[in-house]
């Protein structure tokens, strides 16, 4: 009884690792955009990174977003500022 449960527990782990990676390799390539730019957005520092962001009285970041200043920080903040590169770039890290 000990010897099956131990082997359902490690077929169990290996399921779960194979279906981790064929979720990583079915993303789309706007699924991984979206991944980039939240990982871009969530890097940022500050409170404003992207137009659409609230400041923190609450408005809209609008023009003092990092992303309309020149200079500094350029966080992507919309799926136009991926590019077919970055998406090839992050398929080729999650294959190891």
């Amino acid at each position: 009884m000990k010897k099956t449960g131990i082997v359902f527990i490690a077929l169990w782990a290996l399921l779960c690792t194979f279906q981790a990676t064929a979720k990583e390799a079915s993303l789309t390539d706007a699924a991984i955009a979206q991944r980039l730019i939240d990982d871009s957005i969530a890097a940022y520092s500050g409170n404003c990174p992207c137009p659409y962001n609230a400041a923190r009285n609450g408005n809209r970041c609008g023009k003092r977003s990092a992303y309309n200043r020149p200079g500094g920080a350029a966080p992507l903040c919309f799926k136009e500022d991926v590019t077919k590169a970055m998406v090839q770039e992050y398929r080729a890290r999650m294959k190891g």
